[in-house]
C-alpha cells in the first residue's frame, strides 16, 4: 500500500465533483467522508481512494493506493482523470461577461471529472442511448453486476475481451434491445482485437475522432461528443442534441421552447473555446 498528499490550484470544488458522480449508483462514493474509490484499469486491476482534506480555495487530497510499484501511473492517472492540472479560476473567468457568469458563479470550482476507463464510457455512453436516465442506469448496473467484478468495493466493467465473448441472448435476458446488445459486443470485438486502438485515438484530433467512431455500428455524433469528454477530457465539446443542455438553455433564456440548433450555434460562439465546461456549468443548473 501507499500513501500521497496532493495539494492543487484553486478553486477546486470536490464535494461537487462527488455530487456528480454519485448520480451514477455504480460508483463507489462517500458524501460525508468527502471520499470516492476509484477502480484503475490496467494489466493487473487495482483500485485507488481519494478523500478531500482542503476547501474549494484550497484544495488537497489523500491518496492511497495498492502497489507501491505503480504508485507514479496511478497519481498521474488520477490527475487526468480528475482534471487537477486545470486552471478552473481561469476558465471562470474567461466567462465573466457572458450568459453563463451567473452559472459559473454559483457554481464555482465545480471540476469536469472524467469516466474511469474510455472503454467503459464508450459501452455506458452506447447503453445509455435512447433510455431514459433511470432505467439507462439499471440497464448499465444488470451489465456490470453480471459481467464485470468488484474489488475492495469498487465495481469494475467487464473487459473488451469479455463482453465480445458474450452472446447476444445472454444480453437480451437483461434486457438489452437486440441491437443495443449487438452494438456493444460489436464495439468490444473491435477493441479485443486491436481493430480500434482507444489509447492510439487519445492523440488524434477531436474531427479525426469523430470520424473514425461514427464508422462503428451503434455509435453516433451524440456518443463520439460524450466520450470525447468524458472519456478523453477534450474542452470544446457541445452536445447540441443532448436533452440537458437544450433544457438548460431554455431555462437560463427563458425560452417558450427549446432552443433550435441554429440558436445554439449562436449561444455557443461566446463559449469557445470551452464549450465542455459551458455544457458541464449547463447541465449543472438544472441538477
Amino acid at each position: 500500500m501507499w500513501e500521497k498528499t496532493v495539494t492543487i490550484q484553486g478553486p477546486y470544488n470536490f464535494d461537487r465533483a462527488l455530487e456528480r458522480l454519485s448520480l451514477d449508483p455504480l460508483q463507489a462514493v462517500d458524501i460525508l467522508k468527502r471520499q470516492v474509490k476509484i477502480p484503475i484499469y490496467g494489466k493487473v486491476p487495482e483500485t485507488a481512494v481519494i478523500t478531500a482534506i482542503g476547501t474549494t480555495e484550497e484544495p488537497a487530497f489523500h491518496i492511497e493506493g495498492e502497489n507501491p510499484d505503480t504508485a507514479e501511473i496511478v497519481e498521474k492517472r488520477l490527475f487526468h482523470l480528475f482534471q487537477w492540472d486545470t486552471d478552473i479560476a481561469g476558465i471562470t473567468g474567461y466567462f465573466t461577461g457572458t450568459a453563463l457568469q451567473p452559472i459559473f458563479e454559483e457554481h464555482r470550482g465545480t471540476p469536469f471529472v472524467l469516466d474511469f476507463s474510455p472503454y467503459a464510457c464508450l459501452v455506458k455512453c452506447i447503453i445509455h442511448q435512447q433510455l431514459n436516465t433511470k432505467f439507462a442506469h439499471t440497464l448499465t448496473e444488470r451489465f456490470v453486476y453480471t459481467f464485470g467484478f468488484q474489488k475492495e468495493g469498487v465495481w469494475f466493467y467487464p473487459s473488451p475481451e469479455k463482453v465480445a465473448a458474450i452472446p447476444v441472448s445472454d444480453l437480451r435476458s437483461l434486457q438489452f434491445s437486440e441491437r443495443k446488445a449487438e452494438y456493444v459486443t460489436g464495439l468490444s470485438k473491435l477493441v479485443a482485437s486491436g481493430e480500434l486502438n482507444l489509447a492510439a485515438l487519445d492523440t488524434k484530433p477531436d474531427e479525426e475522432i469523430l470520424k473514425t467512431l461514427v464508422k462503428i455500428r451503434g455509435i453516433g455524433p451524440w456518443t463520439v461528443q460524450n466520450f470525447l469528454m468524458f472519456g478523453l477530457g477534450r474542452p470544446n465539446l457541445f452536445p447540441k442534441a443532448d436533452i440537458g443542455i437544450q433544457n438548460a438553455l431554455k431555462k437560463l433564456f427563458q425560452l417558450e421552447k427549446k432552443p433550435t440548433y441554429e440558436e445554439m450555434d449562436t449561444y455557443a460562439k461566446d463559449w469557445e473555446p470551452y464549450l465542455s465546461y459551458a455544457s458541464l456549468y449547463l447541465w449543472r443548473s438544472i441538477e
